[in-house]
C-alpha cells in the first residue's frame, strides 16, 4: 500500500486538535497556547478536495487570553463540534474555567453554542486534554489530568457524579454499556447509565428545583484492567484507547514503554506499542511494537478497519486494524511529533497535525487489501498456478 499525501503549511497555527463533520469538511484547532507568544489561539473550517487540497472556509479566534483547544470531538447529526478550551489566566486563578465549549457549524461559520466548567483546581497547569462523545452522540466525556466528567451532549448537564483518579488520565472510550478510562498504570470501565435514565432524569430533577449536582449518582466500577507489564514490560503505561463501533468487543489500546534509568547500562529507548483486546474478557489478542520513540497519537476508523498512528519519530503510520499488520509508513511527516491524527467518516482519508505549523492530508486507497486479505490472494494464485503445472505435467 503506497498512500498518496500532502503536507500543508499553515503559517501561525501549532495544531493539537482536529475533527472530522464529514467526508469533506474538518475544523482544526491550535494556536500558541495561553503564553504571551503572539500566537492566537483559534478554531479553523477546512474543506478538503479529492487532490487533497485544502480550503479555509472560516476562523474562529478565541477570547484573548484563552488557551488552544487542545482535544476535540464532531457530532455530525449536529453539526457540532466540542473542544477544550482554558478560561483567561485571571479566571483559572479564581478557581472558574469554563474549559468545555461546544460550537455549532453551519452555512460555513463556527459560532458559539454553550459552555460547561469541569475543571475547577485553580491550577493553571490543569487543562482538557479529553473529550470524547459516545457513539450516539447523547454522551460526553471531558477529563483533565485526574478528573472525568461525564455529560448529556448537546446541554452538557452533568448526569453522573465526576470521577477523580489517583493516576494521570490520557484518554477515554464508550462502549455501548461502559465508559472506559484510560490512565497511565490502568484501564478503569465503568457501567454506564440506563439509556432512558441518564439524561432525562437529570433534566427532570432539575425541573423540579433541584441543583445539578444533587440528581447525579456515582458510576459503578466494574473492572480494573492493569498494564500488561508481562508482555509489553516494567513501566509501560497506557496513552490511548479506541473501541471498534462495528465489534465493540474489540479495543485497542498504545501502551509506551518508559525503562528505567540505569548508570550502569545504556537506557533502552522508549518504545510504542499498539494492542488489540477481547473486551468480554479483557485478553490480549494481538500486540504490535510500532515505534521505538513512543506513540504520541492514534485513531481507528469508524469501520474499524485501519489504525493511524503519529510517533515520535516524526513518523505516521497506518496499520490493519484486525492484524495489526503494517500498510503503510510515512517518514518524517513532521518536523515534530504529531499531536493529533484523525480518520474522515468514510475512512478513506487521514489527517495529521502538529505543532510545526503544519498538517498532512493522505489518501487511503480504495480497493485495498488486509494483510490477510493479501496473503489469502497470493497464496491462492500461487496454488492455481501450481494446479495448472500439475495437470500440464500429467499431460506431459
Amino acid at each position: 500500500m503506497r498512500p498518496k499525501h500532502t503536507q500543508h503549511s499553515i503559517p501561525t497555527f501549532p495544531v493539537y486538535s482536529c475533527a472530522f463533520l464529514n467526508d469533506r469538511t474538518f475544523v482544526l484547532g491550535g494556536g500558541g497556547g495561553a503564553a504571551r507568544s503572539g500566537i492566537k489561539n483559534k478554531l479553523r473550517l477546512y474543506d478538503v478536495a479529492e487532490d487533497r487540497s485544502i480550503t479555509q472556509q472560516h476562523e474562529f479566534e478565541l477570547e484573548k487570553g484563552e488557551d488552544a483547544p487542545m482535544s476535540m470531538a464532531a457530532h455530525a447529526e449536529t453539526s457540532s463540534v466540542v473542544c477544550g478550551v482554558n478560561s483567561p489566566e485571571d479566571r483559572l486563578e479564581k478557581g472558574f474555567n469554563e474549559n468545555c465549549r461546544a460550537y455549532s457549524v453551519e452555512d460555513n461559520q463556527i459560532t458559539s453554542l454553550r459552555t460547561k466548567g469541569t475543571l475547577s483546581s485553580g491550577d493553571l497547569e490543569e487543562y482538557q486534554k479529553v473529550t470524547v462523545l459516545s457513539p450516539d452522540g447523547s454522551l460526553l466525556a471531558v477529563a483533565g489530568p485526574h478528573h472525568l466528567s461525564l455529560l448529556s451532549y448537546p446541554d452538557l448537564n452533568l448526569i453522573a457524579d465526576p470521577i477523580a483518579t489517583e493516576k494521570e488520565i490520557y484518554d477515554a472510550a464508550f462502549s455501548p454499556d461502559s465508559l472506559i478510562i484510560a490512565t497511565t498504570h490502568s484501564l478503569l470501565v465503568y457501567s454506564l447509565p440506563q439509556s432512558s435514565s441518564g439524561t432525562e432524569k437529570a433534566k427532570q430533577k432539575k425541573g423540579k428545583g433541584k441543583s445539578e449536582k444533587s440528581s447525579t449518582s456515582a458510576l459503578s466500577l466494574i473492572k480494573t484492567v492493569d498494564v500488561p507489564a508481562s508482555t509489553i514490560g516494567e513501566g509501560s503505561t497506557f496513552r490511548q484507547i479506541k473501541i471498534n463501533l462495528s465489534t465493540p468487543n474489540i479495543a485497542y489500546t498504545v501502551i509506551n514503554t518508559n525503562p528505567p534509568r540505569s548508570r550502569q547500562k545504556k537506557t533502552a529507548p522508549r518504545q510504542g506499542f499498539v494492542l488489540k483486546w477481547n473486551t468480554e474478557s479483557w485478553t490480549i489478542e494481538k500486540s504490535k511494537k510500532v515505534g521505538e520513540k513512543g506513540i504520541t497519537c492514534f485513531d481507528l476508523s469508524y469501520d474499524g478497519r485501519w489504525l493511524a498512528y503519529g510517533s515520535s519519530e516524526l513518523n505516521i503510520g497506518l496499520l490493519d486494524a484486525s492484524t495489526l499488520s503494517p500498510l503503510a509508513t510515512i517518514l518524517k511527516a513532521h518536523e515534530f511529533p504529531a499531536t493529533v491524527v484523525k480518520f474522515n467518516p468514510s475512512g478513506n482519508l487521514v489527517v495529521s497535525g502538529s505543532p510545526d505549523n503544519s498538517i498532512r492530508v493522505v489518501t487511503i486507497p480504495a480497493h485495498i487489501s488486509s494483510g490477510v486479505g493479501t496473503f489469502v490472494f497470493i497464496l491462492a494464485v500461487v496454488l492455481v498456478i501450481l494446479a495448472i503445472l500439475v495437470q500440464l505435467y500429467l499431460k506431459a
